[in-house]
């Protein structure tokens, strides 16, 4: 098997080996062992593919509070030496078993990519930390980030996202691509689009970075259909068209939709036309903007199961 490069961060025992200066920038792959762990390998894979760049294996150990107390005062002094050592050597021991399971994760992951893309470049990064200081560590070299929607501690948790994807969210500013378990190779993706900065901002940044640009476009807008709305809609669509994408604008008038929300109504468009992925902005209108928890944003990740590029 090809050999696995990997870095450190905070006392980490590991290699610090780093990808080639040829790779300027990678898609990062971060995997947890979670179920959704081979989705975020292939959605990943794919991505590179159609960029043509590395994929980076990202797994975090989250450093655990050691089994050593003060326990001065608590029992005698020659018990607690007795026990501090048991201790020390019980920490020693879950540190070398957590690098072990990393390291075999990591070595599964780059199989698996290498399966469905031989000629993939793959590089490997085992890293003791918390998730964001070690994506911090990467984000100048990746051009998308990859994150299961929820973590291994929240695997079978329906409504949860995934606890720490809105402070990556507010800290880097890459795209990053969320998704669920079960891969199917995108065709199409569809651009949430409600006429707002931000929004006008996502669009810019789709036709800047390419991101989707070989598959089939929408851009859809929930709202009253009136002449400002169309307008900002058909601005958008052009722009985009205008970049080389194949791209047709919808908008779902509200005020005769079914739909209790705008949620809702792009939700069920994205099922009614069998759309591969959503692209929308971490923060949509400015009545949502306070928090990221309870947006437009976050209820589309928990209400759908497709893979969502969130852009800022």
């Amino acid at each position: 098997m090809t050999s696995i490069n990997k870095d450190s961060i905070n006392n980490t025992a590991t290699r610090n080996d780093r990808e080639p200066e040829a790779f300027n920038e990678t898609i990062l792959a971060c995997i947890d062992g979670s179920n959704v762990t081979q989705s975020v390998c292939d959605y990943a894979a794919w991505y590179a593919n159609e960029l043509n760049l590395p994929v980076s294996l990202l797994h975090v150990i989250d450093v655990p509070k050691s089994y050593r107390h003060d326990l001065s005062g608590a029992i005698g002094m020659d018990s607690r030496h007795s026990l501090m050592q048991e201790l020390t050597t019980l920490d020693e021991q879950t540190a070398r078993i957590a690098n072990q399971h990393g390291e075999a994760l990591l070595q599964d992951a780059k199989a698996h990519i290498l399966i469905s893309y031989p000629q993939a470049n793959v590089y490997s990064h085992l890293r003791r930390s918390k998730l964001l200081p070690a994506i911090e560590h990467h984000v100048d070299k990746s051009r998308v980030i990859v994150l299961g929607r929820r973590g291994k501690d929240h695997q079978n948790d329906y409504v949860n996202i995934g606890s720490q994807i809105e402070s990556v969210v507010r800290a880097v500013n890459r795209p990053i691509l969320v998704c669920s378990d079960g891969f199917i190779t995108p065709e199409s993706f569809m651009v949430a689009f409600d006429g707002s900065e931000t929004a006008k901002k996502v669009v810019d940044i789709v036709c800047e970075n390419n991101i989707a640009k070989n598959l089939v476009g929408h851009i859809v807008m929930v709202g009253h259909k009136d002449t400002v709305n169309e307008t900002e809609l058909y601005k958008a669509q052009k722009k985009m068209s205008d970049a080389g994408f194949n791209i047709t604008a919808h908008l779902i008038d509200s005020t005769k939709m079914d739909h209790a929300d705008v949620v809702s109504a792009l939700t069920a468009f994205r099922n009614d036309n069998n759309i591969s992925m959503f692209v929308i902005g971490a923060y949509g209108h400015s009545k949502w903007r306070r928090f990221f928890v309870g947006s437009t944003t976050t209820k589309l990740l928990t209400k759908t199961t497709a893979p969502v590029i969130l852009l800022r």
